[in-house]
């Protein structure tokens, strides 16, 4: 991508350090725009989450901010998809589509934390501004800008700014956006483990126990782990007995489960999630303020899908204030445009591989939907 060099005297402010937030602080600082980038969590959530699954189209655009070739040495790579019966006998090797071109792999696994760290180390070093632990208190839109009050009682005024917030965005409800979340009704548990020698790409067992059983390998030596049941009361949870349950679970699985259990003993390794929702449609932005990734659309991980779709949304934005000369509602409306008819059907998609198996659909032709939703993504953003 080539981004044109605009005036310095432009600056952005980006809300949340996450991949989208990043990675549009990067491809911005390549265009020669000021840019300010916040993140409520002090350490910059360097240390959150298992593991991550990043399909072609989402390592595009990674090789586009710079960060590919650390990415490729940190993460595992491969080319297809496995799906098995619960006791570990596999029925079908599936070859995954490359939607990134044929010079990347289909899928690359990865450490959440590692993957977090690469993208700020490349935020830091494109010059931009970066704060942990500060959040937006006020925002004061006027007809050229937005004046922004922080918690660390620091103000300033920008031209544009961009809402990275997340599923759960504050400035979103801000700016007069009432969509939320919505839950599907399934719920994740997700660990860090050892990988197993014969783990070299992602396993997939529906039924048994769960809905889904999933594994994927990460680095030459981990994988992470999920296990989907339905919905629990987060609140009656015990955090002391996660590991135990997700061994419980664990239990009634063949093939790699038995080793990956036997290592799920620490608590605090196992994450538990509710798989959720959204779709803000008719326009992401209020003003001067737009949302992207997450805080805009959110779909469960049903496709893998996530990551990628929030960091083509900083490469169509980046792309559009680099190349126009006036910021303006038909700039931020060309956006959502561009960028809703590409996210509808992963969410919709998403969305309905989990409903299938919420209502126990065994006919369902779900090559076919992954087909159709993932060939166009071939097709750059």
């Amino acid at each position: 991508m080539t981004l044109s060099r605009q005036a310095p005297s432009r600056r952005v402010l980006v809300i949340g350090a996450g991949t989208s937030g990043t990675a549009a602080t990067i491809l911005l600082r390549r265009a020669a725009i000021g840019v300010d980038l916040i993140e409520a969590a002090p350490d910059g959530n360097t240390a959150v989450g298992s593991g991550i699954t990043l399909q072609g189209n989402a390592l595009r655009v990674l090789q586009e901010l710079g960060v590919w070739a650390q990415v490729r040495a940190d993460g595992y790579a491969f080319d297809e998809v496995g799906l098995t019966a619960p006791d570990g006998t596999v029925l079908h090797v599936h070859q995954d589509i490359r939607t990134g071109g044929e010079d990347l792999p289909a899928t690359l696994g990865m450490q959440r934390p590692r993957l977090q760290q690469i993208l700020l180390d490349a935020a830091h070093a494109s010059s931009a501004d970066v704060r942990f632990g500060v959040t937006v208190e006020k925002l004061e839109q006027g007809a050229q800008g937005v004046t922004v009050l922080f918690s660390d009682g620091r103000s300033a005024s920008y031209d544009l700014v961009i809402a990275a917030d997340g599923l759960n965005s504050r400035t979103r409800a801000a700016i007069g956006i009432d969509e939320k979340p919505e839950p599907t009704g399934m719920g994740i548990w997700r660990v860090a483990a050892p990988r197993p020698p014969e783990v070299t790409r992602t396993d997939l067992a529906y039924g048994g126990r769960c809905y889904i059983a999933g594994y994927c390998p990460t680095s030459e030596s981990t994988l992470y782990a999920y296990l989907v049941e339905g919905c629990h009361d987060r609140a009656s949870l015990d955090p002391a007995s996660f590991a135990a349950r997700m061994r419980e679970l664990a239990a009634g699985y063949g093939g790699a489960w038995p080793q990956i259990a036997k290592s799920i003993t620490d608590d605090a390794t196992v994450n538990y999630t509710w798989f959720d929702h959204l779709l803000v449609e008719g326009s992401w932005h209020r003003g001067r303020v737009v949302l992207i990734g997450d805080a805009a659309h959110a779909c469960p991980p049903t496709l893998a899908q996530g990551a990628a779709m929030s960091l083509e949304d900083a490469l169509v934005l980046a792309e559009l204030l680099a190349s126009r000369e006036t910021w303006d509602d038909q700039l931020l409306q060309d956006y959502y445009e561009r960028r809703i008819t590409r996210v509808r059907p992963v969410v919709e998609a998403s969305v309905q591989l989990g409903r299938w198996q919420l209502d126990g659909v065994r006919d369902a032709d779900v090559p076919a939907l992954i087909g159709r939703t993932l060939g166009p993504l071939k097709e750059r953003p």
